[in-house]
């Protein structure tokens, strides 16, 4: 944090200033050594563009998404409202989360809590961000064949499917769909806290299932826009044929751009 100069809202309010954004970083992201490397292009996207922005650090639990789609109303009440009682304290009423999982929680889950955010996915405000002007791109990555994978609570869920798209036309990759896309996308394996399940199936598991229609497409990058995504899609091409394509999130392909 004090190498990417990002502050927590109790310091900003220690100083007595406001903050426009809270930056919710996620599970994943504060602890997976590949997801935060995710977590830090994004912030390098938000201090290129002079975003005013801060993060809860050690105040930041779990939004209590894997603990709902697990069964456990009870445990993830209990995280939802302690976040909320936070947040509430710091008057936030803008977040920004690089996890769909997070994102799809508190746009719909929190608000029957208390906690009423007007909640962005990354893709969405990057997005937003070039097209006000604050982020010039310049395409780096040449020669390259891309795919997207539709993260289901981002695609599915929440009907974004546009954003992540664009973003990848503005760096000027040639994007390959895959067959089962957008609406009738194939999910990545890791939703429904199966994330944190033990491997049983082998060739059948969902992440090999959906890596290998992603290979097909002979892209050299597997572009995703959600830090589970990214495990399982990573892991996916490691068992099938390592090296043949890079997966990344839309967040790193960007700041290689800026």
């Amino acid at each position: 944090m004090s190498e990417l100069q990002v502050k927590t809202m109790a310091e900003f309010m220690a100083e007595g200033k406001e903050v426009d954004i809270l930056f919710w970083v996620g599970s994943a992201g504060s602890f997976d050594d590949r997801a935060k490397k995710i977590t830090k292009a994004f912030v390098q996207i938000m201090n290129k563009a002079g975003v005013s922005f801060g993060v809860l650090g050690t105040e930041e639990s779990s939004s209590g998404d894997a603990a709902k789609r697990a069964g456990n109303e009870f445990l993830f009440q209990m995280q939802a409202m302690t976040n909320i009682e936070v947040m509430n304290a710091y008057k936030v009423k803008r977040i920004v989360t690089t996890c769909p999982h997070a994102y799809n929680t508190f746009k719909n889950e929190y608000k029957e809590l208390g906690g009423d955010y007007f909640v962005q996915h990354h893709t969405e405000f990057i997005e937003e961000l070039i097209n006000q002007g604050k982020l010039n791109i310049t395409s780096v990555i040449k020669n390259k064949k891309i795919t997207y994978h539709d993260p289901c609570y981002l695609g599915r869920a929440n009907n974004i499917y546009d954003a992540p798209r664009n973003l990848i036309k503005k760096i000027d990759l040639d994007l390959v769909e895959m067959p089962r896309s957008k609406s009738r996308s194939f999910c990545c394996g890791a939703g429904g806290a199966q994330m944190f399940k033990e491997s049983e199936n082998g060739e059948f598991e969902i992440n090999i299932v959906r890596t290998k229609e992603a290979l097909a497409t002979d892209a050299d990058i597997i572009a995703t826009a959600c830090p589970f995504c990214n495990t399982m899609m990573t892991d996916g091409v490691k068992n099938i044929e390592e090296g043949r394509a890079d997966v990344m999130d839309i967040a790193e392909l960007i700041a290689k751009c800026l």
